[in-house]
């Protein structure tokens, strides 16, 4: 198998198709902040106009924003970006980047920020869990390549 063979059945090579790009996660940070409009996603990220048009498009073609109509008073209809299933499920990526960055490229003021259980406001974090409910020390986890991988 060359090495593009083997990248088409790497879950990792092919979730980096979508969002391993810089502008992506940020727009999907602002997006998990809870903006949904072309112009809230520019003036947050200060992002040029045709590089944030080309990440919404690949987002919304691979099914993580879904476009929705919307019109402002006295305006024509737009379309903003709203997070779907498959969006939503990268929050724990965009966590795992956050602790990291925070351990090994943090500000001296600390954590820029955290995450919290909606229900209780108390703080939590990433792990790793076994079957049994039993966390896992990253150190105590490893890989391995299943069947798919060599279809």
């Amino acid at each position: 198998m060359d090495a593009a063979e083997f990248n088409a059945h790497c879950s990792i090579a092919r979730s980096l198709e979508v969002v391993g790009e810089k502008w992506t996660l940020l727009i999907l940070r602002e997006a998990f902040r809870g903006r949904t409009r072309f112009s809230e996603f520019r003036e947050a990220l200060g992002v040029a106009r045709d590089i944030l048009s080309a990440r919404l498009a690949v987002l919304v073609e691979h099914g993580v924003l879904s476009k929705r109509a919307y019109r402002d008073e006295n305006a024509r209809e737009r379309e903003e970006y709203v997070l779907t299933d498959a969006g939503r499920d990268l929050r724990p990526v965009l966590a795992a980047l956050t602790e990291w960055g925070d351990a090994h490229r943090g500000l001296p003021q600390g954590p820029t920020a955290r995450f919290i259980e909606t229900a209780t406001g108390q703080p939590v974090r990433l792990a790793f869990v076994a079957e049994d409910g039993r966390e896992v020390a990253v150190a105590e986890v490893t890989s391995e390549f299943t069947a798919a991988a060599t279809i």
